[in-house]
């Protein structure tokens, strides 16, 4: 009921999730992810403990294919399930159940993956991979978002449309991104706006906040407004 792509930025680290679906929520339980550590989707007859138990063995260091199988093995219902991970160094592991609906895979390239279930016809991944591999020069975000809407174009999922999520986990112990449309005729398209409306104040905001390098912060609350309006004078985006 769902595709997704799952990506490690070569250039910042960051790793991101951007999914798609005819389906109410898809960012609730499908995308995970984690600073320096990985990230996976979970989907067709979702799984939510694989978030969870993923993530912690991707902490331990675990390759993508082996979370895969320590997290399908004693799942009785991994036939129905899709899963796909991306560890910290870029390792792909990928799972389609025997019983997912057609059309359902799933591809590999370097750094990413793509996979989907459900869905109008084989194209639907080839053309996300393909948006994703050629869209090199656009900021990670952006380019996880051309790639679905790449694969949109091609049919994406087979009912139609209703929910998008973005999920972006770069050099924090929060995300970057976080950005989900639960409900929506067109969910690319108001991700994308939510996407672009993030960066009038939301994004230079959280430049100033709490981080790793500055534990407290900037507050200086008209320091914080001269951010902003810098940023938005520049035409900001995120390097991510």
């Amino acid at each position: 009921m769902t595709w997704s792509i799952i990506a490690r930025d070569a250039a910042s680290g960051a790793f991101g999730v951007a999914i798609a679906t005819r389906f109410f929520a898809a960012g609730a339980l499908c995308p995970h992810a984690e600073s320096g550590v990985g990230a996976l989707s979970t989907q067709a007859l979702v799984n939510p403990h694989y978030g969870k138990q993923g993530l912690q063995l991707l902490r331990q260091r675990v390759p993508a294919a082996e979370v895969v199988r320590q997290l399908i093995a004693p799942d009785e219902g991994r036939d129905q399930r899709q899963l796909h991970v991306i560890d910290g160094v870029g390792r792909i592991g990928q799972h389609t159940g025997k019983s997912c609906i057609d059309w359902c895979g799933a591809l590999a390239g370097d750094g990413y993956s793509v996979a989907g279930n459900m869905l109008a016809n084989e194209q639907v991944i080839r053309e996300t991979a393909r948006a994703y591999e050629q869209n090199r020069a656009l900021p990670f975000s952006e380019r996880l978002i051309a790639a679905l809407e790449a694969g949109q174009a091609a049919g994406g999922d087979k009912r139609g449309k209703q929910s998008a999520a973005l999920l972006i986990h770069s050099t924090e112990d929060y995300a970057e991104i976080d950005l989900r449309v639960d409900d929506h005729a067109e969910p690319l398209a108001e991700l994308r706006r939510l996407y672009d409306k993030a960066h009038e104040r939301f994004i230079p905001f959280m430049r100033c906040g709490p981080s790793k390098a500055r534990p407290w912060g900037v507050l200086d609350r008209q320091a914080i407004e001269e951010e902003i309006a810098r940023f938005n004078k520049s035409g900001g985006r995120t390097l991510t």
